[in-house]
């Protein structure tokens, strides 16, 4: 498991007294400051004084150690991290998404497809980025028609690629391709 889990990334100054826009990888934009203080890449700590969301994302945060626009602007690009240890644990069937980077990707007879390097959200729901055993990238919808079994304690995820996806790894085109 990883052992700083990103929470938010700073986009960069508002106004002048040192406040920050943040996107946030939290449930709600002001969960950002629920697991105490945060720090960036350099090891360098942060205490959030106040935050309000702007939307379901980002939010305004203001830090007690960035008093200035001067100085909020060289946050900008910093991503913020909280200890692993400092989550809530989670219940059976949950889990944070930087637990699942790295599991190896099994179909459903247990063969391995690779592994995933992430978890993405363009704006239609959790996308699961899988690096293939051949060095490709496949990209699936992270849900249960897709996903079936996520197994952390064994290191693994289930996928049932669609059948499109199967053609194409088999080296079949499929409709739409250009031979």
């Amino acid at each position: 498991m990883a052992a700083d889990i990103l929470l938010g990334v700073v986009l960069g100054a508002h106004g002048l007294k040192g406040e920050v826009k943040v996107r946030t990888f939290t449930e709600t934009p002001e969960r950002l400051a629920a697991y105490g203080p945060v720090h960036d890449a350099k090891g360098q700590v942060y205490a959030v004084s106040h935050i309000r969301a702007v939307d379901a994302v980002s939010a305004i945060a203001q830090f007690d150690q960035v008093r200035d626009r001067h100085a909020a602007e060289g946050l900008k690009g910093s991503e913020l991290f909280v200890a692993r240890t400092a989550l809530p644990q989670t219940e059976a069937e949950e889990f944070y998404h930087a637990d699942l980077v790295g599991l190896r990707v099994e179909d459903s007879e247990g063969r391995l497809i690779g592994h995933i390097r992430g978890i993405h959200n363009f704006g239609a729901g959790d996308v699961v980025d899988i690096e293939r055993t051949d060095g490709s990238e496949a990209l699936l919808p992270f849900n249960r028609q897709f996903v079936p079994e996520v197994e952390i304690a064994t290191g693994r995820i289930v996928i049932v690629p669609p059948e499109e996806v199967e053609a194409r790894s088999a080296g079949h085109p499929i409709r739409g391709d250009v031979e």
